[in-house]
C-alpha cells in the first residue's frame, strides 16, 4: 500500500508542478508580450507553490531523503543509531500530528467557516490550507511505517 501512496503522491506532485510551470509561463507571456498581465496567475502560482512545497515534504519524508544533519548517526554504534532513528521518527510524528494535522485542520476549518476567499480567484482559502493536514497524515503514516520497519530489521539482527 505504501508504494501505491508514494507513486500517487509523486504523480500528483508532477501534475501540480506542470500546472505551476504553465501558470508562470502564461504570466510572463501575458505581461511582456501581450502587455496585459493576467490577474489570477500570481495568486494561483503562490497557492500551487504552497501545495508543491508541503506535499513535497511528505514525499521526501516517504523516501527518507529529507534534509538532516546525520553526523551523530554516522558516529553512533548500531544500537545507538537504532534508538536515535526511532527518536527522530517519533519527533517527526509528534510535529506532524500537532502542527500539521491539528493546527492545519484548525486553520483550514476556520477559513471555511469564516468564508475567507482569495482576492483574485475567489477560491475559498480553506482549500489552500487543506494541504497541511493532508501532508501531516502522510508524513505520520510514512514515519510510523518507518518505525515498524526499523523494529523488524532490528529483530532480525
Amino acid at each position: 500500500m505504501r508504494k501505491k501512496i508514494e507513486k500517487s503522491l509523486e504523480w500528483f506532485l508532477v501534475f501540480l508542478m506542470s500546472i505551476l510551470v504553465l501558470d508562470v509561463l502564461w504570466q510572463v507571456f501575458s505581461r511582456y508580450v501581450l502587455n496585459a498581465p493576467s490577474s489570477y496567475t500570481d495568486e494561483l502560482a503562490g497557492f500551487l507553490l504552497i501545495w508543491v512545497g508541503v506535499l513535497g515534504a511528505a514525499y521526501v519524508a516517504a523516501n527518507r531523503e529529507h534534509l538532516a544533519i546525520d553526523l551523530l548517526l554516522q558516529r553512533s554504534s548500531p544500537e545507538r543509531k537504532y534508538k536515535l532513528e526511532i527518536l527522530i521518527a517519533a519527533c517527526i510524528i509528534i510535529f506532524s500530528v500537532t502542527v500539521l494535522i491539528i493546527g492545519g485542520s484548525w486553520l483550514a476549518y476556520t477559513r471555511f467557516y469564516l468564508s475567507v476567499q482569495s482576492a483574485a480567484i475567489g477560491l475559498p482559502l480553506g482549500f489552500v490550507y487543506l494541504v497541511l493536514p493532508i501532508s501531516g497524515i502522510l508524513i505520520t503514516y510514512f514515519d510510523i511505517d518507518n518505525i515498524i520497519k526499523l523494529v523488524k530489521d532490528n529483530r532480525k539482527n
